[in-house]
């Protein structure tokens, strides 16, 4: 007997036990109710007349009248409702008043009410900042008419720094956005302080500093009952205080001469350059005592201590000193130490690059 006809055979025999399989359909979702008034739509039982007589139902009662009286408050407790007690009504009607001015009526009524903020831009990123620089630029508007000062002679105030401003704004402002409002407090500050009105001098007030640097005034120095006067220096990290007094053209430095203090030509002279310049220098004596810092900061710390006591012997020698720059503070210029985004390295710059060009044209 073949062996395929035997299988196919047995196939048929076995599949004849099993029923043939059903197709597994999805089931079907319960169809909702259409929203369309004019579809069909199953009628509704209805009940018999005597059986909703038999349903007991609320009296309909009218909302309470609205009294106009001198004193509304007059008949409401501390907590801004309407105390029963205290309107003495006995009548019916008075009762439903009562009725629905009661506690619990009332209380059904909050979940309803809308609380609206008191800021007009409550729902803004930065309510308190927009609040504040709509105020000012409401106040620029309203004021723009009145005469204003002449540049350079408004009165100097200090407003406050960002981080002063940050500490009464509970969200973050940016230093960008807060120039915005330091341009409409120096707008208003023009304005002629014989018809600054009060509302514009409150509103500036507010943004200044408690302490006003600009009125600070420095102290009146003099010479002493020696003949001497003081000058204080500083440069970078050294400190340098010099007392002058007249004489013969001596120096010392920490108790040492000039050249024992400094070992540089250039030292030397920028120490006393002050009184170099105005030919002083063999006017004076000086002695001065100077901490902290290198050399080069040490000599130009005393170049400003010197220039400050020599104005105080002569007054009239400041537009000089000024035009030389001896009584300015010689800051550290952080700039030549700055890299900004893209630049070359510090041999590569252009300044190094024309100073090789030209030691190779000069050889």
């Amino acid at each position: 007997m073949d062996a395929k006809l035997f299988t196919s055979g047995f196939r048929c025999a076995f599949s004849s036990l099993h029923p043939p399989a059903r197709r597994r359909l999805p089931l079907r979702l319960r169809s909702t109710r259409p929203l369309s008034t004019t579809s069909r739509r199953p009628a509704e039982p209805v009940e018999p007349q005597d059986a909703r007589s038999q349903v007991p139902r609320e009296p309909v009662r009218a909302a309470p009248p609205i009294d106009f009286e001198d004193d509304p408050d007059a008949s409401r407790n501390d907590s801004g409702l309407v105390d029963p007690d205290v309107t003495g009504a006995a009548d019916d009607e008075a009762d439903l008043d009562a009725e629905f001015s009661s506690r619990s009526n009332q209380a059904k009524l909050l979940p309803k009410l809308r609380v609206v903020p008191r800021s007009a831009s409550y729902f803004t990123a930065k309510p308190t900042f927009t609040d504040d620089l709509l105020a000012l630029q409401a106040m620029v508007r309203k004021y723009q008419i009145l005469p204003m000062s002449k540049a350079g002679e408004a009165p100097r105030k200090a407003w406050k720094t960002h981080a002063q401003y940050m500490l009464n704004v509970p969200e973050p402002v940016r230093t960008s956005a807060y120039k915005s409002i330091l341009k409409l407090l120096s707008r208003l500050n023009y304005i002629h302080p014989n018809l600054l009105p009060e509302e514009v001098a409150q509103m500036l007030s507010r943004y200044e500093r408690d302490v006003n640097p600009f009125l600070n005034r420095p102290k009146p120095t003099s010479v002493d009952e020696y003949g001497r006067a003081r000058g204080v220096g500083r440069r970078k990290s050294s400190h340098a205080v010099a007392w002058l007094v007249e004489g013969e053209g001596e120096v010392r430095v920490n108790g040492k001469s000039l050249s024992e203090a400094f070992g540089r030509i250039h030292d030397r002279e920028s120490a006393v350059f002050a009184l170099k310049a105005t030919e002083r220098l063999d006017k004076y004596n000086c002695w001065i005592v100077v901490r902290g810092g290198g050399t080069t900061g040490q000599a130009e710390s005393i170049t400003l201590a010197v220039a400050k006591a020599l104005m105080v012997h002569e007054p009239l020698l400041k537009p000089a000193l000024r035009r030389g720059e001896f009584v300015q503070s010689a800051l550290y210029d952080e700039k030549r130490w700055l890299r900004y985004e893209g630049s070359k390295g510090s041999r590569k710059k252009e300044a190094w690059q024309a100073q090789g060009e030209e030691d190779a044209r000069l050889g």
